[in-house]
């Protein structure tokens, strides 16, 4: 993946020229200073523009952050008052996110020595909402920060947004492969892909798994060797797995689909890509170890043709960049109801990311029962205890709906009989009134799985995307929950009619 530090967020001031030029000067010092200490914390590069003060300057500025290629976002900050209809021809034509930081220069007033020279440079507090205003009657989705630009706690507010539009720009464009189609008589896996390009900016298109087969038959023993013994070095294997094993051919098998795969996604430049166990024409096995692998180096996956899923999980990945814990596709598989601990078992059949994995990962092959091809390699791992979100976006007929669940990873069961990757997590407030919730919001079995990224990062990303946005946290409770639901459901009938 793509460094985020090659990202650019640009940092823009504004101000008028009715204070004079030496506050100007002043005005542009104080941006350039803070956008340096930005760019010194965030993980995107924060570049500082011109303190604009015309209408055809704030325009030209976001046509131009419209068309760069390295530019994700823009942070406005209102150092002095700015009349706010000098913004509004540019922030009409602006596509990039916004984030305007409600903050001044200095953390304290000089109370002894404060005159009106200090109160005309210092007063974000008077333009932030002449500004705030113009944003608002615009309709213009943004995220407000209010607070000193150093404390730590605006500072990392502002990393989880930079991270948001890092994911949204990363989908810009971008192109999932589907192998094979859609998981038969299923539902939540499909949706409109035409209107998904239109929201999202990124194409789903359809390959048979024929094609695929015909890459993965050029695969060279040179690269199969290679590909094994990465596996050798980075997982805990067994003899049976290894050279003159038993199950070795196994291993080269699914070293040999790794690589085709890789090929594949290369030559179409996917980004994310999705299998199904119903159609696996001219495979040996069906792809577990590659899919794992293809996903902890930054590939959004989706089960049984669930591109939403996977080209979530790609963003999620994307935002997720140099953070502890991990990402990945997941699944709500089946329920442990004991009334003094009710928890989820979250897994699926092997595509699992190793991200998530608590130690190093147990490389081995059983059988799957499902397929009808030959046993497949997987990796096998619990996933270590902590906050985690399951996220899950769904298409409404008339709308994306963005669903997130806080929850709590529980610390890793003995499963010894269980041949897969797997997490163990409590739902919040709790299995019964989460579980409820999700299911009145039309949550998908089908989830993104991080414990390194939360559900602000998913507000700000859902923002972005102008698309719903659910939360399941502790504080929800379910008469209140289903009144949301019905609210909103409310809105977006009307809202096509503005």
């Amino acid at each position: 993946m793509t460094s985020l530090k090659r990202n650019e967020v640009w940092f823009v001031t504004g101000s008028q020229h009715l204070y004079g030029e030496e506050t100007l000067r002043q005005v542009q010092k104080h941006s350039d200073e803070i956008s340096k200490h930005l760019s010194e914390k965030l993980p995107v590069t924060v570049a500082v523009k011109p303190v604009l003060t015309t209408p055809e300057a704030i325009t030209k500025l976001c046509q131009e952050a419209n068309i760069s290629p390295v530019c994700v976002g823009i942070i406005t900050w209102m150092h002095t008052f700015s009349p706010a209809k000098m913004w509004i021809a540019g922030l009409s034509l602006l596509s990039r996110p916004v984030l305007h930081l409600h903050t001044q220069y200095n953390r304290d007033l000089p109370w002894d020595s404060i005159d009106m020279d200090f109160m005309n440079l210092n007063q974000s507090a008077h333009g932030d909402r002449e500004y705030g205003f113009i944003l608002t009657r615009l309709r213009q989705n943004r995220k407000v920060v209010a607070g000193y630009w150093q404390d730590p706690d605006v500072i990392k507010r502002i990393e989880v947004w930079a991270r948001a539009a890092c994911g949204w720009a990363d989908m810009q464009g971008a192109k999932c492969c589907r192998f094979g189609d859609n998981m038969r008589e299923v539902a939540v896996t499909e949706g409109d892909k035409v209107e998904a390009q239109k929201q999202f900016g990124y194409s789903v298109n359809g390959y048979g798994v024929g094609d695929l087969a015909a890459i993965i038959n050029k695969v060279t023993d040179a690269e199969i060797d290679s590909c094994v013994q990465k596996y050798l070095a980075e997982y805990e294997t067994t003899s049976s797995i290894k050279k003159d094993g038993a199950k070795n051919p196994s291993l080269r098998e699914s070293a040999k689909i790794e690589c085709g795969m890789r090929n594949f996604m290369a030559l179409g430049n996917f980004k994310a890509f999705t299998t199904t166990f119903e159609d696996l024409h001219g495979l040996g096995q069906l792809p577990g170890l590659a899919v794992q692998r293809l996903m902890a180096d930054g590939f959004g996956f989706g089960a049984e043709g669930d591109w939403k899923t996977a080209m979530l999980v790609r963003a999620m990945k994307t935002m997720a960049q140099g953070l502890p814990g991990g990402t990945s596709f997941m699944e709500d598989y089946t329920y442990h109801l004991d009334p003094v601990g009710m928890r989820v078992l979250g897994a699926h059949m092997l595509e699992v990311c190793p991200t998530i994995a608590e130690k190093k990962p147990s490389l081995e092959v059983h059988p799957l029962g499902i397929g009808g091809k030959a046993d497949p390699v997987r990796l096998v791992f619990n996933c270590g205890q902590g906050a985690g979100i399951n996220a899950s976006m769904i298409d409404m007929g008339n709308r994306f709906r963005l669903i997130v669940n806080d929850v709590k990873v529980a610390p890793p069961k003995n499963l010894p009989r269980l041949p897969v990757a797997r997490v163990v997590w409590e739902p919040m407030p709790n299995l019964q009134t989460g579980a409820a919730a999700w299911i009145y919001a039309g949550g998908a079995h089908h989830t993104g799985f991080s414990m390194a990224i939360d559900a602000e990062y998913m507000e700000d990303f859902a923002s972005m995307a102008d698309i719903e946005f659910i939360h399941i946290g502790r504080d929800t409770g379910i008469k209140e929950f289903i009144k949301e639901l019905r609210w909103n459901e409310a809105y977006y009938l009307l809202r096509r009619g503005i």
